[in-house]
């Protein structure tokens, strides 16, 4: 039956998103909050705000009874995760289930099956998908001293229940290993409450490639092509772009096939995100992880496709026929998109929360902004620094890249330092308009110059 009632349980830009994705297919929403974001857009927009906490996210945010309470209390038929938070904890689906509230995502068991690092990797290998060399769980620093040693230097170890950077490191040197080996497990211990760390190949002249897929629990699987997020810093994504130009078309069918079978096998539900390595001078492809959830960068997926992820989210919870098919995804435009952070990039990326005193963003053709922030808007320091995405789109790369120039450069935030200077120098870098960049470049080739 279609939805009628969802609560958003998340906030920010992602919050706003999934609010007008609901209304503009007639679902009622109810959006909870924190003590900090009570005068929040999506508070406002929502046909209903529920406070459930304060501002510390795992009194509020992080809460998954709290939120299934809020969920049952004001008859949400639905919850939608959004991303981060508790998007890819398999509990949050569990509750939601017992309790006959629709959970817009895959279900606990694709969740538990897929955010396992090393259970990822053999059901990818399993299902033909190339992999980087690497090891299964390591225990301790001797044995991964000797995985090193039959794998080559440089290696680079993550944690098995990790993302985003934690727990993960790369070691070029025996020394590297030990030095690093303890620390990074016991970050991955707190931050995600299992310390086992997994070590893979290291591949220097790499792009981070992922290609955007919804399934319909059924086995049917399609993808909205792939997205290049290789501009990073400590493996976080800072410029995303649809799709990739360096890759040749016969790489770029055999990528999406790859993502498409790995979930087709496993009746796959929901948005998701198969992610690869991409080494560029061999053209070889190699499996990372599922993202079980919608992702920050989903916008230039849509941007170039014309689809409504978050719609469709709705629609595949809701058993709803979709009506899109493989067919009906072509690609000819290409789309960037620009985290904009309440941070300052120039002095180590130092947070910088605060009042919004002006918040001018771009307009105009191919320019599109995500955003929870306006005039006068507090952000505030519990939370992570995104603030918006400037997503621009035009008919190919080079386009693209000068529509972003020029909408980066006439947009106006006052009140808080941002990372809008950082990006401008991205964009207008002759290796970034050359596309001559790699997973390493922005950190290596571009923060020292800029920062100096």
């Amino acid at each position: 039956m279609p939805l009628k009632r969802v609560l958003i349980a998340n906030r920010g830009e992602i919050a706003v998103r999934i609010i007008r994705a609901a209304h503009a297919l007639g679902i009622e929403t109810v959006q909870v909050v924190s003590d900090a974001d009570r005068d929040s857009m999506a508070a406002e927009i929502a046909d209903r705000t529920v406070v459930i906490g304060p501002a510390q996210s795992r009194l509020s945010y992080l809460n998954p009874k709290l939120l299934l309470h809020a969920a049952l209390q004001t008859q949400c038929d639905a919850l939608h995760p959004g991303y981060g938070f508790l998007s890819e904890r398999a509990e949050l689906g569990t509750l939601c289930i017992e309790h006959g509230v629709t959970f817009v995502g895959p279900t606990p068991e694709t969740i538990d099956a897929l955010g396992d690092k090393l259970r990822a990797r053999a059901i990818a290998e399993e299902a033909g998908v190339p992999l980087v060399p690497g090891t299964d769980s390591i225990a301790n620093v001797e044995r991964a001293k000797q995985a090193a040693e039959e794998i080559g230097f440089p290696v680079v170890m993550k944690a098995s229940a990790g993302g985003g950077g934690r727990g993960m490191f790369i070691a070029r040197t025996f020394e590297d290993l030990v030095e690093s080996f303890d620390k990074a497990s016991a970050e991955a211990l707190e931050a995600f409450g299992d310390g086992t760390l997994y070590m893979e190949r290291f591949v220097g002249n790499a792009r981070h490639v992922e290609v955007q897929v919804l399934g319909d629990g059924t086995g049917r699987v399609i993808h909205f092509g792939e997205r290049d997020c290789s501009t990073q810093r400590r493996y976080q994504k800072v410029v995303e772009e649809a799709p990739c130009a360096i890759m040749p078309d016969d790489v770029r069918k055999k990528l999406h096939a790859a993502a498409v079978n790995l979930l087709a096998k496993l009746n796959y539900r929901n948005a998701g995100t198969v992610e690869f390595l991409y080494d560029v001078d061999s053209q070889d492809y190699f499996f990372i992880e599922v993202n079980t959830r919608i992702q920050v960068e989903h916008p230039v997926s849509e941007q170039i496709t014309g689809a409504d992820l978050v719609q469709l989210q709705f629609k595949v919870a809701g058993g709803e026929a979709v009506d899109f098919d493989q067919a009906h995804v072509n690609i000819n435009r290409h789309a960037i998109e620009c985290r904009i952070n309440a941070e300052d990039a120039a002095n180590n990326f130092m947070p910088s929360p605060g009042r919004i005193r002006a918040w001018h963003p771009p307009t105009g053709a191919g320019v599109r902004i995500d955003s929870h922030c306006r005039d006068g808007y507090l952000v505030p320091p519990y939370y992570d620094s995104m603030i918006g995405k400037l997503i621009v789109t035009a008919n190919d790369r080079d386009g693209a890249v000068e529509r972003m120039i020029v909408a980066l450069d006439s947009f106006q935030i006052d009140g808080i330092t941002t990372n809008l200077p950082l990006l401008r120098h991205i964009m207008k870098h002759p290796d970034f308009k050359a596309n001559r960049i790699s997973t390493r470049w922005l950190e290596q080739q571009v923060l020292a110059d800029f920062q100096n």
